[in-house]
């Protein structure tokens, strides 16, 4: 295995106990609240495999409350987190599953308010790096590493391109792009890892294209 830098090694700059069950939760948690777009007011958060039997004693619960707090891993309210999300009135609710995963260190994380929700599934794999897997059941693969847009999208011919059009006017580089879809015809979603900031006004040229339903940034 090539690690990129010394903090593949150690890790991140985080608060404690440990990288995988805390860092990479937190991280999780907080991806789901850059998707949502906004402050969720309800979240239920099913825990699998190592996270599902230690997420007390690691604080895997308190660090992806503090994740969708919208608090980076080295914030030090993730340790009063409980009382943070009581204080923004959002309830929370973790759900141990016995159900077996590809990965040990698996979470799916649903949220939501009085008008949509959303459901992510991510993995922590070490380090305090993460993977998403699932959103709203597509499949992906999205670190959470470099800035990135997801597109919903209806399945029609030309969307793709006048995405990367659109990006490739402003110049805008991609760095790696999904697509999948849940069946011929229907939704669809891209995946478009970046290599510069996407604004805010791309982001609204690109939902004013046809056939396009949602836009959502990551920032790296």
């Amino acid at each position: 295995m090539k690690f990129k830098s010394v903090f593949d090694i150690i890790g991140p700059v985080m608060i404690g106990p440990s990288s995988s069950h805390t860092a990479g939760a937190a991280r999780i948690g907080r991806i789901a609240r850059d998707l949502f777009g906004k402050q969720p007011t309800w979240a239920r958060i099913h825990l699998y495999g190592s996270f599902a039997e230690t997420y007390k004693g690691h604080g895997t619960d308190v660090a992806i409350v503090g994740g969708l707090l919208d608090y980076d891993t080295d914030d030090e309210r993730i340790k009063t987190a409980f009382e943070e999300a009581a204080s923004v009135g959002m309830t929370y609710e973790f759900i141990p599953e016995s159900a077996h995963t590809e990965h040990p260190n698996t979470a799916r994380i649903v949220l939501g308010d009085d008008h949509q929700e959303m459901s992510i599934v991510g993995i922590s794999i070490g380090g305090g790096k993460v993977e998403l897997v699932e959103l709203n059941g597509f499949p992906l693969r999205l670190s959470g590493g470099h800035a990135a847009i997801l597109v919903v999208h209806d399945d029609r011919s030309g969307c793709i391109a006048s995405v990367a059009s659109c990006l490739a006017e402003q110049q805008i580089n991609i760095g790696h792009m999904e697509v999948s879809r849940k069946e011929k015809g229907n939704m669809a979603l891209m995946v478009i890892e970046v290599d510069q900031t996407v604004s805010q006004e791309v982001l609204e040229q690109i939902a004013a294209l046809p056939n396009i339903t949602q836009v959502t940034r990551i920032a790296e």
